[in-house]
């Protein structure tokens, strides 16, 4: 499709803000939370991140579309952004690894896409307002039309979306960081992790698998009885999209899980951190604005380092709520909120942000490592 046969496509917000622009992708509408991300690569890993399930995706970056897109970067089958905003779509695709466009990667997935936006008047809109609904269409639906659905549509809050992007079945993950699991560079599987699906990235898996971890996935519905029937050396709790909140059957099973694990070690990232926290009796709150990029920089409260970090989520955990014995192990620089925990003296913990980055810097990937030493301590003494 040429530039002249793009659609005309419309950006409408819950509080009547209109952004016209030029579609691309999927000829469709879509409803839902409007979110920027900073980072400044990685649109294809973001577009395919469950987390994003939900969300209309707005990217800082003034150009996007060059190195298209490709099938090693697809972050998981499941569903993830809704709609992507930008300000320029690249009109050529320019890399060895390309296989196709990004508009043509969005068709294919049914995701429409919006350009020539004024990407930066309406990310300083959402740090002002907030978070707020909306709604894109590449279709002829009139804004006011639009403005309307963005208005009835429901809130971020209160949305369990973990299930739907779930597995629904379990799976063996094989394939370490961009090698297959034939590779003899590949260290031999001897820990066995039990990772829990809310939304998992596959480059999490990957990097697991990097540190000779065979991990089986289960689905979020999975009943705690079932993990600890498995007999794990480790249990992961992934990210994932929505509410913490929203989901009571999850922490009512991770609940049990606390109890019945033992000192079996525990890790989550993003909405796993958040569900891990609730599990042990605090609360989370919904952010302004949210924190998505690869920008963010965390303070490690043990030994006083920063590492810049990717995050991606909308809501934060409360310290303050889970009472005494825990301890707080990161900030995020930015806000001051939490962005990691330690549960007493066990080994169970979790961080706000994505140490496997994709996209993003590498300073926190030493946290697959750090929990492979757990999980290899734990198996060790239960010989």
């Amino acid at each position: 499709m040429t530039e002249r046969d793009r659609p005309e496509a419309v950006l409408a917000l819950a509080d009547g803000r209109v952004f016209r622009g030029v579609g691309f992708g999927a000829r469709a509408t879509a409803i839902g939370e409007v979110v920027f991300n900073t980072s400044m690569t990685g649109y294809q890993e973001i577009l395919t991140d469950p987390s994003y399930a939900g969300q209309l995706v707005c990217l800082t970056t003034p150009e996007i579309g060059n190195v298209g897109c490709n099938t090693l970067d697809v972050e998981s089958e499941a569903p993830g952004a809704e709609a992507l905003i930008i300000r320029a779509l690249s009109p050529t695709v320019s890399n060895w690894r390309a296989e196709q466009s990004l508009p043509d990667f969005l068709e294919g997935r049914g995701v429409p896409g919006i350009s020539e936006v004024d990407t930066r008047a309406l990310t300083r809109h959402l740090r002002e307002t907030g978070a707020i609904m909306g709604a894109v269409s590449t279709e002829d639906i009139t804004p006011e039309r639009l403005v309307e659905m963005a208005k009835q549509a429901p809130s971020m809050q209160g949305k369990a979306l973990a299930h739907e992007v779930s597995t629904a079945v379990p799976y063996t993950w094989e394939h370490s960081t961009l090698r297959w699991s034939e590779d003899p560079d590949v260290p031999e599987a001897t820990l066995r992790v039990v990772a829990y699906d809310f939304g998992i990235k596959h480059n999490i898996l990957r990097c697991l698998r990097d540190e000779g971890i065979e991990v089986q996935v289960v689905p979020s519905t999975t009943p705690a009885a079932d993990v600890l029937e498995m007999k794990p050396d480790g249990i992961f709790l992934s990210n994932g999209p929505g509410d913490p909140a929203a989901l009571p059957d999850v922490v009512e099973n991770l609940e049990a899980l606390l109890q019945g694990a033992g000192d079996t070690p525990i890790f989550g990232i993003c909405l796993g951190y958040q569900l891990l926290c609730l599990a042990a009796g605090g609360q989370t709150y919904k952010l302004k604005f949210g924190h998505h990029g690869g920008n963010h920089p965390v303070r490690n409260e043990l030994d006083q380092s920063v590492a810049i970090t990717a995050q991606n989520h909308g809501f934060a955990a409360s310290l303050e709520s889970l009472g005494a014995g825990t301890e707080l192990t990161a900030v995020n620089l930015f806000d001051r909120t939490a962005a990691g925990l330690r549960l007493g003296e066990r080994e169970v913990w979790g961080v706000q942000y994505h140490p496997e980055a994709s996209p993003g810097p590498h300073d926190a990937k030493p946290l697959f490592a750090a929990f492979a030493q757990q999980v290899r301590a734990h198996r060790e003494q239960a010989r």
